[in-house]
Formats: C-alpha cells, sequence, structure tokens
C-alpha cells in the first residue's frame, strides 16, 4: 500500500499538475489586481481614507 503513495507522489505528472494547481489560479489572481488597479473607472476605485496619519489634531 505504501509502495502505490510514493509511486503516486514522485509521479512526475502529478508534481506538475500540483504545481500548476497552485501556480494558475494565484497568476490570474495576480493579473486580475493588475487589470482593476490600471483599468478601473475612478468612482470604482477604493476610497483613500483621510485619517490624518501625517498631522497632528491641534494643528
Amino acid at each position: 500500500m505504501m509502495d502505490l503513495r510514493y509511486d503516486l507522489l514522485l509521479n512526475p505528472l502529478v508534481v506538475i499538475c500540483t504545481l500548476l494547481l497552485i501556480i494558475v489560479p494565484f497568476t490570474l489572481f495576480k493579473i486580475n489586481q493588475y487589470l482593476h488597479k490600471y483599468g478601473d473607472p475612478p468612482w470604482k476605485q477604493p476610497e483613500k481614507s483621510d485619517d490624518g496619519a501625517g498631522r497632528s489634531e491641534h494643528d
């Protein structure tokens, strides 16, 4: 039974498919983020909060 598991884990096709299972969704996620960053119209852009991080409240 253990021989079957080792054979499955060491099979090059299984290793390649496992890597693709991780790489493809991550790549699509990053491409989608990039397209939204530069392609969304201004009203769809996330609002930048002005919390006054650079100023003191007693100016």
